[in-house]
């Protein structure tokens, strides 16, 4: 770290200056230093940034041979069309200390070609490559992805097998990782297509809403991409807090992706993009990779931009909406650390201290009392809710009382409010089923007309209006059948019920009530509504429909384990990592103090 930042700030010194190093009289014609020149401005520098000569002189020749296999690798392209591509590696391979190395290939191949050559060359297997924060597609062609000359690719280890054995549980660990992301893809895809005309109990769907439970109406094709976006960054999110970053980016990264989808209005008015730009560069600073990315500042400055949007410059929208700021600093505290850090590795040095002062101001706030935690706890309070309430009131402990204490009571009205809004939501969906529309057909309508019973009724009434929302009318042909069944004695409810409950098969809906002395048994669940190929995705190797399949159940059980069950998880940090950061930075800036004096 203190070799880049002596580096970074020659860097731009000869910028200022306009030094071309890699040129006469500084470069040989056979591309060899030219010894005076370079010990000359080595020795002119050393006295401007004060820095030991011979630190300066390395860094130098570091700066000055780099240039030249730049140059090299440009004149190889512009001639054979062999570009060069800089690496970053695992830090557990890294020859000599050194970080990157070059490549030279071509750029009409694919990302799994070139992935066979880094393996091939390095002796590693199972890796990843990203580019400007996104992985590559092994099947895809480099060019076809933005790979170009020069481009800077950094190579995610996997795995390493020593021996046979543990080969084969590494490959599928890698297995089962590429699994999870494809699986909780399709969870959280199966989420955002169900639309709630089903029993949540039994088929939950996801909602957004805002701090109130109030829902936000978002159109459906952006709902979808919104949905997914969260589904990985909590999945990722998890993955964090166990410290396997590499398998959190893996979730992350398309999480960003698909947050791209989305209206950029929304995304200004909710802090959870800012926090996903966060945790994408905690990840990279956990991977040890944080200087090789070009778009780390950016993704900080996004962050940053975002946080001021939703809360306002002095966090007043924040405080009107949360009564209390004190559990976002925890977020200012790792940008201003990820900040610092980046400042650093740019050459920086007074920028990286003046955000690490900011840093450790917050990180002294928001270290708490082991007392104060205990007393809450005692009170019948979990270690969760103790650390929030706490951070929330600055560590007031009266005040961290009443606030964890009304959070509870609002998470409970809001609870009650969602199960009845449910709840009217299916009555009016069982009241447009018994007068012969679809489930799927009802809830449309009733989306459509903000749950108005009787406004649906009438869209759906009106055949020009049905046919031009994709609404269907009633089921002349399900009307025969009650008809025919009323005729045998039963009772016009009940053999709609009936029908329901067996989809409109006649004759198990009459042995049904042959069976229950006229009644639909009261205790049998309400089956899900038959798939069309118009109306439901269908899964692969399955006839089922896709909210009725134990695939799907699965896949939806599974990713709704990573939704965490208190909204503010994610301001629930120990600081432990941000303990050791904060050492880390302030190592660096005393040892680049040191050899300066």
């Amino acid at each position: 770290m203190a070799e880049q930042y002596i580096q970074s700030k020659l860097v731009s010194l000869l910028k200022q200056e306009k030094i071309k190093l890699w040129s006469p009289p500084f470069t040989t014609d056979n591309n060899e230093a030219n010894q005076q020149q370079m010990q000359e401005l080595a020795v002119r520098y050393s006295q401007v940034v004060d820095f030991p000569l011979l630190d300066v002189q390395r860094a130098l020749e570091e700066i000055r041979s780099e240039a030249v296999k730049k140059g090299k690798g440009n004149q190889t392209y512009r001639e054979t069309n062999v570009a060069t591509l800089e690496l970053h590696l695992p830090k557990d391979i890294r020859t000599g200390g050194k970080k990157k190395c070059h490549l030279e290939t071509k750029l009409d191949i694919t990302t799994q070609v070139l992935m066979n050559k880094i393996t091939e060359k390095f002796d590693i297997k199972h890796i990843k490559l990203i580019l400007n924060g996104k992985k590559l597609s092994p099947g895809e062609r480099l060019d076809a992805q933005n790979v170009k000359n020069n481009s800077k690719i950094m190579v995610l280890k996997v795995s390493e097998p020593e021996c046979k054995r543990v080969m084969v549980e590494e490959e599928e660990k890698t297995r089962l990782q590429d699994e999870s992301v494809q699986r909780t893809r399709k969870g959280f895809e199966i989420l955002s297509e169900r639309d709630g005309s089903e029993d949540p109990a039994t088929t939950p769907f996801l909602e957004i809403a805002d701090q109130k439970g109030n829902p936000i109406q978002i159109p459906a094709k952006e709902k979808k991409a919104l949905i997914l976006a969260m589904g990985f960054h909590e999945k990722g999110r998890a993955l964090m807090k166990r410290k396997e970053y590499a398998a959190a980016l893996c979730h992350l990264l398309p999480a960003d992706e698909q947050f791209s989808k989305c209206n950029s209005a929304l995304l200004n008015t909710v802090d959870n993009y800012a926090v996903l730009q966060l945790d994408i560069v905690w990840c990279y600073r956990g991977l040890e990779v944080l200087d090789c990315l070009n778009d780390c500042k950016q993704r900080l400055q996004r962050a940053e931009t975002c946080f001021l949007r939703c809360y306002g410059e002095e966090q007043q929208r924040l405080q009107q909406i949360k009564r209390n700021t004190g559990g976002e600093d925890v977020l200012f505290l790792r940008l201003y650390l990820l900040q610092s850090l980046l400042a650093y590795l740019n050459g920086h040095g007074t920028q990286a201290a003046e955000k690490l002062r900011k840093g450790e101001t917050l990180y002294s706030c928001l270290t708490l009392d082991p007392d104060k935690m205990m007393q809450l706890m005692s009170m019948g309070f979990s270690e969760q809710e103790a650390r929030l309430g706490l951070r929330a009131c600055r560590g007031n402990v009266e005040h961290a009382v009443a606030h964890i204490t009304q959070r509870n009571k609002e998470r409970e009205e809001i609870k009650w409010k969602e199960r009845e809004n449910r709840r009217r939501r299916l009555e009016g969906i069982n009241t447009l089923v018994e007068l012969g529309y679809s489930n799927k057909s009802a809830a449309r309508a009733l989306h459509e007309t903000s749950g108005d019973v009787d406004e649906a009724y009438r869209l759906l009434l009106d055949s020009r209006e049905a046919s031009s929302s994709g609404l269907a009318q009633p089921d002349t042909n399900r009307q025969t059948k009650v008809d025919q069944m009323a005729y045998l004695g039963f009772q016009r409810e009940a053999v709609e019920a009936a029908l329901r409950l067996t989809r409109d098969d006649v004759f198990k809906a009459t042995q049904m009530l042959l069976d229950n002395q006229g009644q639909p048994p009261a205790d049998m669940p309400s089956p899900s509504p038959p798939s069309s190929s118009s109306e439901e995705p269908s899964t692969s190797n399955s006839t089922a429909s896709g909210s009725s399949s134990s695939l799907d159940s699965d896949l939806v059980n599974e990713v709704l384990e990573h939704i965490p069950r208190h909204e503010e998880d994610y301001l629930d940090v120990t600081l432990e990592e941000e303990s050791d950061l904060i050492a880390q930075i302030k190592s660096y800036l005393d040892r680049t103090s040191a050899s300066t004096h």
